[in-house]
């Protein structure tokens, strides 16, 4: 498999919080946009784990409480993708 860096794939997992300000929504474009970026700059597969939560709650829950675990589902999704981009 060609690479044009020293990674077959990039994981990306955060939670954004919101907040009282308007910042949420500035901090989550700029952060998708920055992805996005990567993903295109480095042709690798670039997995976007990061979490737009209401609250903490909602953020624990959806990091490895009640709603499974999205590192886990991003890693494999990152094997997936390195697999289908090998070719099998």
């Amino acid at each position: 498999m060609r690479r044009d860096g020293p990674f077959h794939a990039i994981i990306c997992l955060g939670s954004i919080v919101r907040g009282e300000t308007p910042h949420f929504d500035y901090v989550c474009q700029g952060t998708t946009q920055g992805i996005m970026d990567v993903g295109l700059k480095f042709s690798v597969p670039v997995i976007f784990g990061v979490l737009t939560d209401d609250s903490m709650e909602q953020a624990r829950d959806r990091s490895g409480g009640k709603h499974g675990n999205k590192g886990v589902d991003c890693a494999v999704a990152a094997l997936k993708m390195v697999a289908l981009k090998a070719g099998g």
